[in-house]
């Protein structure tokens, strides 16, 4: 199968078409899925959930980040059978969208981490943060804290507030892309990045079969990883190819 647009010397890669058709041509083991499926929470033509696309999802990485609201969440649980909940995180944007006047405003996305197989046999960076505090309560943490279970006994020692480094929290702010978005749901880099390098080692494969104007893959290539991208609207893999090669500078 032959991509729609790739740059080799950086190992990207987009395809055009249904993910559950290339996807399984492509045949590949990847470190990471990390991708923002149509949520089927509109009336719109684009926003229709794609049957089955999780199952296929399980057997193209042992690893998983994925944008959703907990209502497609909870509409879609079945779905996600194949896969292990370890995470949650919270993207706060600096503004929302609402289709109802008689709700709080919805400022927010959930992106929820899967997982099959053995969690410790993960790629997973421990997620830190400069705190600016130092000493005592929540100051910092052992970035040689030992690997556990996620759903085990909380360590002993985790916090010692020495270096000024914590915990990334997991409610993230980031501004979206409201006025800047070459696609209607298109995530920043600055939500996107955290996700994948905690996930996905350096250099190594991360696959978005919602690709749509080519974020994950723009990410992927500004953190030293390789990606594959799959987008069934031509006008976004247009878009995409355009992003990406804008990125590409010849200096020779």
């Amino acid at each position: 199968m032959e991509p729609y647009f790739e740059d080799r010397d950086a190992g990207i890669a987009l395809y055009l078409g249904d993910m559950r058709e290339v996807l399984p041509a492509l045949d590949l083991q990847a470190d990471l899925v990390l991708t923002d499926p149509p949520y089927a929470e509109t009336s719109l033509a684009w926003d229709r959930w794609p049957k089955g696309w999780p199952t296929l999802a399980a057997t193209a990485a042992l690893s998983m980040w994925c944008f959703g609201s907990m209502r497609m969440f909870l509409q879609q649980r079945d779905e996600f059978a194949d896969w292990k909940l370890s995470q949650d995180v919270v993207w706060e944007k600096h503004n929302g969208s609402g289709f109802a006047s008689d709700r709080f405003k919805r400022v927010h996305e959930i992106a929820t981490h899967w997982y099959t197989g053995d969690w410790r046999g993960l790629h997973h960076d421990v997620p830190t943060e400069r705190s600016g505090r130092r000493g005592g309560g929540e100051g910092g943490m052992r970035a040689t804290t030992t690997a556990r279970e996620h759903t085990g006994a909380i360590g002993s020692k985790t916090w010692d507030g020495s270096d000024g480094v914590r915990l990334l929290r997991s409610v993230l702010k980031v501004r979206s892309m409201h006025g800047r978005a070459l696609h209607p749901t298109e995530k920043p880099l600055g939500i996107l990045t955290p996700l994948l390098t905690y996930a996905c080692p350096p250099g190594g494969l991360v696959v978005d079969p919602f690709a749509g104007s080519g974020s994950t893959l723009d990410a992927a290539r500004q953190s030293g990883r390789r990606a594959i991208g799959i987008e069934a609207d031509e006008r976004y893999c247009e878009d995409a190819a355009r992003r990406l090669s804008a990125l590409v500078l010849d200096i020779a």
